[in-house]
């Protein structure tokens, strides 16, 4: 595969999993907002399938794509900025595994409380606390992760 083509897989993948994770955490904060169990049962339904369809898949194309990528130009592991990203991405993938979890539990907390047409339970409302805060660093990597593929810094 071509050089161009590899880097412009890895580019989208980079944009599918910055952009999935910025509009799943949009949308399901618009739907905690509103306080409608429905609403939210409805939308982390959807937040759950779009993470499964479009970020697993680009997670699992990311290392794919870099690994094929470093062989062409022959760039390596130890190089500083490659480690280092490849440090974010374990710890965005530990806070992003979390997440769908949490995701998935909401979904369900939330669709019991819209059955019961009750008001969503203080677990949803904790859940929803540890699932925003996991979005900050979890986030916060796949960001610095973008910034070491353009910049390529020498580190060490």
């Amino acid at each position: 595969m071509s050089y161009a083509v590899l880097k412009i897989l890895h580019v989208i993948g980079a944009t599918m999993i910055f952009g999935t994770g910025s509009g799943i955490a949009f949308f399901m904060l618009m739907a905690h907002l509103s306080a409608d169990a429905a609403f939210v049962a409805r939308t982390a339904r959807v937040v759950v399938i779009a993470d499964w369809l479009f970020t697993a898949t680009a997670v699992l194309a990311q290392p794919i794509t870099g690994y094929l990528l470093m062989r062409q130009t022959g760039a390596e592991f130890g190089d500083g900025w490659i480690a280092l990203s490849l440090a974010l991405y374990a710890v965005a993938g530990l806070f992003w595994l979390p997440v769908v979890w949490m995701q998935t539990r909401m979904r369900d907390l939330a669709a019991e409380a819209a059955a019961r047409n009750a008001p969503l339970p203080a677990r949803y409302h904790r859940l929803f606390r540890l699932w925003f805060l996991f979005g900050f660093p979890g986030f916060g990597a796949v960001l610095a992760i973008i910034v070491l593929m353009v910049t390529k810094p020498v580190i060490f």
